[in-house]
Formats: C-alpha cells, structure tokens, sequence
C-alpha cells in the first residue's frame, strides 16, 4: 500500500483538507498505515499534480478542500483489484530466523516481549473499538472489517509468540 492509494481512498469517501485527512487518519488509519502531516501535505500536492484529485474549494489561510477526480477513482479501483504477489518485509519473521544468535534466554525475553506488544496493540484495538459510534456508512463497515483484521492478527502473533516461547523451552 502506499500514501497515495491511503488518501485516493479517504478522498473517495468525501471531499477534505489536509488537515481533515490527518483526523481521519488519526482515528482510523493510524493502526495500519502511519502518516506525518507533512507526507499528507506533500501527497496532496503530488496527487493534485497528476491529476488524481483536484481542489474543490479554498478558504481562509490558504485552506485547499481536495476531491477524487475520476482518474483519481480509475487508479484507485486498479489498486485495489491488484492482488498481484508482492515482496514481504518483515524484521520481526527475520530477527526470529536469527534467534541463534543470541543466548536461549534472550531469545525467550525477546519471544516474550513480541507477546507483550501483541497484547498491548490488541487492547489498543479493543479500545478503539468500543469507542467508535458505528452505523451503517461504508467507512464504519470496511472500518470494521480491517478493524477486526488488526485484532485477529494482534491475537495470533501472540499466541504464535507463547508457543514459540514454550518450543525455545522445550528444546533447551
């Protein structure tokens, strides 16, 4: 995934600032996809620059309000049709291909640790979604598939973390 494809799809929702898109992340991408002000700014312009979104109105202090054009739309529904493999790069899978390079103890702390954030992110999201006020929109239905996606991984690589933690134990 990239920026663009994160904003082409906020912007296919309803029209916003820079400054709405930052909320929206904020309380609904931020989990997934991160985003600093200045990449969202810089991504509007990008976009704006080929053509994928224009600028539907501007007010005060140079406020821009961007919508998706119809390019914008074509590049989105590509993306999101693509299932074309692609490279995975994942430090934690590739840390635990090296675990012999640590002491056994070491590696149960590290195994241990990985469960402990895995927890943590899973409260995160547990919170997040006793706190949002869902309806029926597209945004809170797709919001709440991805949502539980977060949660059944973040529960997964926990319990992978304990069973791997009790198989180092097991072996020493």
């Amino acid at each position: 995934m990239s920026l663009r494809h994160a904003v082409l799809g906020l912007l296919s929702e309803e029209p916003g600032s820079g400054w709405d898109l930052m909320q929206k992340f904020d309380i609904s991408l931020r989990h997934a996809w991160t985003a600093t002000q200045s990449q969202v700014y810089g991504e509007l312009a990008k976009l704006a620059d080929t053509g994928l979104i224009t600028v539907a109105e501007e007010g005060p202090r140079g406020r821009k309000v961007y919508e998706i054009t119809e390019e914008g739309r074509v590049e989105l529904r590509r993306w999101m049709i693509d299932v074309a493999p692609r490279p995975r790069r994942d430090d934690l899978i590739l840390r635990v291909f090296f675990l012999n390079a640590v002491s056994p103890e070491e590696a149960r702390a590290f195994l241990s640790r990985i469960a402990e954030a895995a927890s943590e992110r899973h409260e995160e999201l547990r919170e997040l979604h006793d706190r949002i006020d869902w309806s029926d929109d597209a945004l809170s239905v797709y919001g709440a598939l991805a949502l539980d996606w977060g949660l059944r991984l973040e529960a997964m690589q926990r319990e992978w973390a304990d069973w791997a933690r009790t198989k180092l134990r097991d072996q020493t």
